[in-house]
């Protein structure tokens, strides 16, 4: 199947936990992440503002297993379905949509990003 990426050379990529079914979070890949994901069983992203491929986890140890990788009908976005390790988010949630358009927080945070996080990367 050929992916349709934007004019940028990324397509969107949500990534759902296998068990909980959560929406974890939506990030962008690069046809090399995408390639990168299936080689290694390890979910890629393209980051935007560091302009560079990464691995989810690479630097705070919460990896995405990938068990299955879902196209949509139009084939410009994809759904990485995953086992998440501890937290999806870089702000300690379990995932990236842990509050409502109000701003209420209806989720804990599982750890400390600044105990995880270089703040020299952020």
């Amino acid at each position: 199947m050929e992916l349709s990426f934007n004019e940028q050379g990324l397509i969107p990529v949500i990534a759902q936990d296998l068990e909980t079914k959560d929406v974890l979070m939506l990030a962008y890949a690069t046809r090399e992440a995408v390639d990168l994901t299936q080689k290694s069983g390890y979910a890629h992203y393209y980051s935007r503002s560091r302009k560079k491929i990464w691995k989810k986890g690479e630097e705070s140890g919460n990896l995405q297993k990938v068990h299955e990788i879902r196209v949509d009908c139009d084939a410009d976005t994809l759904i990485y379905i995953v086992s998440q390790q501890c937290a999806a988010c870089h702000t300690g949630h379990w995932t990236c949509f842990y509050r409502t358009i109000s701003g209420k927080i209806i989720a804990d945070r599982l750890f400390e990003p600044d105990k995880v996080y270089n703040k020299s990367n952020e």
